[in-house]
């Protein structure tokens, strides 16, 4: 009996830690999957998807080199692919657990940032942008397609306590250098001493840094003028709608230019479970899965396999798959060195507490 007894709660204990290795850390930005996603990776892997979330790249690192999590996919986007890979912290990729790879356009793939993507596959991308309440614009006569609306004194002074900016360094200081006509690239500290400016003169007129809950402000109306993801200007807008709200949200990308964000798909070393982190990669190139963070979540797409799966009417949104000359006028940005880095974040400070 005594023998029955200890098969037996040796048996229960296997299963449980079965159990407990069929769970997927996530560790993603905030509305970047959708639900119907996850649950169909669920039943399909038989695990359990456990996400954590963050709303900027600088807190993602930040608690990623903290030591923060031990998780098994995270979506960061190119530049801190790139800083990742130079500390050493992530796992290579083993392609022959990769068959959806095939699915992958070649433009997205093999990029500066990694080489043979030998340790990140693309997830989707983004567009940095102005995303705008329609009505409320239109009676202001105000073009929502140009950076002046959130850094030009004279247009906010319309606008005063109704605009919000990504509480994001890169992002917002990308944003003011493509108004001054520089690269979002532009390491001369002359150049990033002008953008601090800008956004030092145009700061009293905001409401506030927001990078986490600015599609609920532009939905309920609290805000006019939003900084922002584009897929996220896309939930605004659907938002909107489903909540019969008497004013439509739109979103623009400057003439002056933006920011694309290609998200990647990474393994950290620590991984508690790399076997289902392939297979969540892996899951995420079929067509079907990746037509799916368009047509819901209203992300571009880098699985040219899903383009005919994706919903032409958002096809058509050139805020979400720009257009040939709107190309022209997007950069990702690069990973800045040391030297570089110190010195924005001195220039990041001052905006901040000043």
């Amino acid at each position: 009996m005594k023998k029955l007894v200890t098969a037996v709660v040796l048996s229960l204990a296997a299963v449980s830690s079965a159990q407990a290795q069929k769970t997927l850390n996530l560790f993603n930005w905030n509305d970047y999957i959708a639900d119907e996603t996850v649950t169909r990776f669920e039943q399909q892997c038989n695990c359990k998807v456990v996400q954590d979330y963050f709303s900027s790249t600088e807190e993602m690192m930040a608690k990623l080199l903290a030591g923060g999590g031990d998780y098994d996919v995270v979506i960061p986007t190119q530049n801190a692919v790139e800083a990742l890979i130079k500390q050493g912290f992530l796992m290579p990729l083993d392609k022959t657990k990769l068959g959806n790879v095939k699915n992958m356009a070649p433009g997205f793939m093999s990029r500066s940032y990694d080489p043979g993507n030998q340790y990140s596959l693309p997830y989707a991308f983004t567009t940095t942008l102005i995303g705008y309440n329609e009505n409320r614009l239109q009676e202001l006569g105000l073009d929502p397609a140009d950076w002046r609306i959130i850094f030009d004194p004279e247009v906010l002074a319309k606008l005063k306590g109704k605009v919000t900016v990504m509480d994001d360094s890169e992002e917002l200081i990308a944003a003011a250098m493509k108004y001054l006509g520089y690269s979002v690239n532009d390491t001369n500290e002359q150049h990033l001493k002008e953008a601090q400016a800008v956004i030092l003169k145009a700061k009293p007129y905001w409401a506030a840094f927001n990078s986490s809950s600015y599609i609920k402000e532009l939905t309920v109306g609290n805000i006019w003028v939003a900084h922002g993801y584009s897929s996220d200007m896309f939930q605004a807008r659907s938002d909107a709608r489903e909540a019969g709200r008497p004013f439509s949200i739109g979103f623009s990308i400057p003439k002056q230019g933006a920011v694309l964000a290609l998200d990647n798909m990474v393994i950290p070393k620590k991984a508690r479970s790399p076997e289902l982190a392939h297979q969540f990669i892996n899951f995420m190139m079929a067509p079907e899965n990746a037509a799916e963070l368009s047509n819901i979540v209203g992300t571009g797409n880098p699985n040219a396999a899903a383009k005919d799966l994706i919903e032409p009417e958002i096809l058509a949104i050139n805020a979400i798959f720009p257009s040939d000359p709107q190309l022209e006028t997007l950069e990702t940005i690069s990973a800045r060195n040391s030297k570089e880095r110190r010195f924005t974040s001195r220039l990041w400070t001052e905006i901040k507490v000043r």
